[in-house]
């Protein structure tokens, strides 16, 4: 209990009067502290100001964890649907408020102001937000609050580029999932196997997070355990469950009004479209993506959505569209810190097909930096590739054998698949046609097996080119039921979200479209499947 008295200067007090009535703390504009009551309470100060009353001001340990937890919860609704700024300054006035009486509380608050800054892509603040909690958590370190610790201490790492800092802390953090199968521990350890370049580990332990999550009823960590598991998937090449639960994480987040969640789903779905080849869907996605992105300051989601585009741009042949792109992110400060490694790869493809070496060559020498901190699987695989595309000599064709032998084997096929494409090309240039018939054909299987409808367009082109017998990409068909093989990538996405539950309201606003042409749509897929409800639908088909 804190105390204070302000006292008249020209009047004796008159004898004690004890009335009691509600104020809040309220910051002004110009940095101030005001008390603030309520209009119905107004007259007892100006009696006090008449009198020369004493002014008793008592703070109550309960109404200071109560006033930070309000600020929490306030800073967790901004957090999902309001300007990132703001919600970490609301997580930061809990922290303070908390700091004192409730302790864990504010690590509380200080880890969610930490994420929010993350999302922003603002350094400075996140380095901020990771200090206090570092003083807040250390006086107090024990087995309970080690690995929170230990997360927090590794992306200060991150923060302040310095990889090499963050690789132990975040390494214990993840071999915490294997002794503890609590929801907070798995979803700690499934970022930090992700900030690791585990992209496989991070999808693995993400749905054991996703499944405590649900099964302990913490809906609170559901919207991020799904953000990042979709995420985790698209980065491991599991483009079809990244896709599924990115569906279900924007059905739900429409749903419950999470605008800015939304926003990253609809920048995972772009994602996955891109590796699909679906043109117009990755333009729809991005383009809201980016609309909420701009305006609550979502850097993190808004670079995905670029890099997206720039993906579809890359698979059409675009690579002049694709480098312009993402010339302004991957430099110094530009895009979000933690995207922009993965866009430096694309960045170089695009800028060395569109006749500009030399803006590449810098961007390689970061890529360079970036692998040997060996904090990324797959950088040694893209910067063997991006090496070749540079030298585009005799020394080509062994970074392009390098670099297939170093792609991980659980990283999915797509990006193995680019580096054949990639190699194909350089060998019928090089007029060696027997040599890129065989790796154009290992590239066009890849993209089958993937998915990647319009990459597999390009390397049947190449192949023709060389002389080959072209071959049209196979459909993705759902294990079991061909039947899916008939619908447009259009329907599959309407079926997979009315397969989640989602209404034909929910499905238009998910997708952009009106009621009426989901009516529509769905009316032909339930033709084309020959089902008659949407729960044979549901059953139908499969749930990633």
């Amino acid at each position: 209990m804190g105390r204070s008295a302000l006292r008249h200067p020209d009047r004796a007090a008159p004898p004690a009067r004890h009335s009691h009535l509600a104020a809040t703390v309220r910051r002004l504009d110009d940095g101030s502290l005001a008390l603030v009551v309520d209009p119905a309470d107004a007259h007892l100060l100006q009696d006090a100001n008449r009198s020369g009353a004493t002014l008793t001001v008592r703070v109550a340990r309960g109404a200071i964890e109560d006033a930070a937890r309000r600020a929490l919860a306030a800073g967790t609704r901004t957090l999902a649907a309001g300007p990132l700024g703001d919600a970490y300054a609301t997580f930061a006035q809990a922290a303070a408020l908390a700091a004192e009486t409730a302790p864990a509380l504010a690590v509380t608050a200080i880890a969610a102001a930490t994420g929010a800054a993350w999302s922003a892509g603002d350094r400075r603040a996140c380095a901020g937000a990771l200090a206090a909690a570092r003083r807040l958590l250390e006086p107090h370190a024990d087995s309970a609050s080690t690995p929170l610790l230990d997360y927090l201490t590794g992306l200060r790492g991150l923060v302040e580029a310095s990889p090499g800092a963050a690789i132990a802390p975040l390494g214990r953090v993840l071999a915490r999932a294997d002794e503890d199968d609590a929801p907070d521990t798995l979803h700690y350890a499934a970022v930090a196997a992700l900030l690791l370049g585990d992209a496989p580990a991070s999808a693995r332990i993400g749905m054991r997070a996703l499944a405590a999550a649900r099964s302990r009823g913490r809906d609170d960590l559901l919207p991020q355990a799904l953000e990042y598991l979709a995420y985790a998937e698209m980065r491991a090449g599991r483009h079809a469950p990244a896709r599924a639960h990115a569906l279900e994480g924007l059905t739900a987040a429409i749903r419950t009004g999470r605008v800015n969640t939304a926003a990253h789903h609809r920048a995972v779905l772009a994602l996955t479209a891109s590796v699909e080849g679906d043109v117009a869907e990755v333009e729809t996605q991005a383009a809201q993506t980016l609309a909420v992105a701009r305006k609550h300051r979502l850097a993190q989601t808004g670079t995905l959505a670029e890099w997206a585009l720039a993906r579809a741009d890359l698979s059409r042949g675009r690579p002049e569209a694709a480098a312009s792109r993402l010339q302004a992110l991957v430099r110094p400060g530009g895009g979000h810190f933690a995207i922009r490694p993965l866009l430096m790869p694309c960045f170089i493809e695009a800028a060395v097909l569109a006749g500009r070496p030399e803006e590449a060559r810098p961007v390689a020498e970061e890529l360079r930096l970036w692998a040997g901190f060996g904090i990324d699987r797959g950088a040694f695989a893209a910067l063997a590739r991006s090496q070749a595309l540079l030298d585009g000599g005799d020394g080509a064709d062994a970074l392009f054998r390098r670099s297939l032998q170093l792609h991980p084997a659980d990283g999915g096929d797509f990006e193995r698949a680019r580096t054949l494409l990639l190699y194909g090309k350089w060998l019928r240039r090089r007029r060696q046609p027997g040599r890129a018939r065989t790796v154009l054909r290992s590239a066009l299987h890849g993209f089958e097996r993937c998915g990647a409808a319009g990459w597999a367009v390009q390397a049947n082109e190449e192949l023709r080119a060389t002389g080959g017998q072209p071959k049209a990409p196979a459909r993705p068909t759902a294990p079991g039921d061909e039947g899916l093989a008939a619908l447009t990538p259009h329907q599959r996405r309407i079926a997979g979200l009315v397969a989640t539950g989602a209404t034909n309201r929910e499905v238009a606003q998910a997708l952009s479209l009106s009621v009426r042409t989901v009516d529509h749509h769905l009316r032909n897929i339930f033709a084309a499947l020959g089902v008659r409800s949407r729960v044979e639908l549901a059953r139908l088909v499969p749930r990633s």
